[in-house]
């Protein structure tokens, strides 16, 4: 592979753990709004976008709990080598976005604690659709409004989960897998994606 003119990251497990903070926003969203318990934990961290989870009847409060617990989430960590890699492709002249099925503003949010924002000029996210593939297009699409002669060849998304590999390949792009998340290197292997890390650690392909 040679070197990019755009990665896409996902965020969850892939530049940041929350340590749960995302669970319990929507627990907390849920119980607040239906007087219910809710446990979700199953789907968020298998590539999942929240339309999928949760339909957005509640996204106000989640956004709100998600504010307030993520600054004090114990378990809150940046991901080995993810900040480093954002640093190293910017410097090569990368452009940098992000693909995630959060909504918008929980996506953002989760990467403050991290001052990783900084690094990310655009993204598609599960407040634009509830379709992975559909937000990796998308987010390619605002891309070329940037780079007008980009194609999706010239473009990496990387991720964590199958379906992050799958969305990438809908659409034309490179996929690297990183087994930071759930899914180990063979699971992600087998999704076929043209690179699978260990973690950000490893060197990046094409730099």
């Amino acid at each position: 592979m040679t070197k990019p003119l755009l990665v896409l990251f996902d965020v969850d497990e892939t530049l940041v753990h929350t340590g749960g903070s995302g669970a319990r926003s929507w627990k907390a969203a849920f119980e607040k709004l239906y007087g219910i318990p809710a446990d979700i934990g199953a789907h968020t961290s298998a590539g999942e976008t929240d339309p999928e989870v949760a339909r957005a009847t509640f996204k106000g409060v989640l956004l709100l709990h998600l504010a307030d617990d993520i600054g004090h989430s114990e378990g809150y960590k940046v991901l080995p080598g993810a900040e480093q890699t954002l640093v190293q492709l910017s410097e090569a002249g990368v452009m940098l976005g992000l693909v995630s099925g959060a909504m918008e503003g929980a996506a953002r949010t989760k990467l403050v604690p991290a001052n990783l924002n900084r690094f990310f000029i655009f993204g598609a996210y599960g407040s634009d659709s509830p379709d992975r593939a559909e937000l990796t297009g998308l987010a390619i699409k605002k891309a070329a409004r940037l780079h007008p002669r980009l194609t999706p060849d010239q473009v990496y998304v990387v991720g964590d989960t199958p379906r992050d590999v799958q969305a990438a390949q809908a659409e034309g792009a490179g996929s690297i897998g990183v087994a930071s998340g759930h899914y180990s290197v063979e699971e992600l292997s087998a999704a076929g994606p043209d690179h699978v890390l260990a973690a950000l650690t490893d060197p990046f392909p094409g730099l």
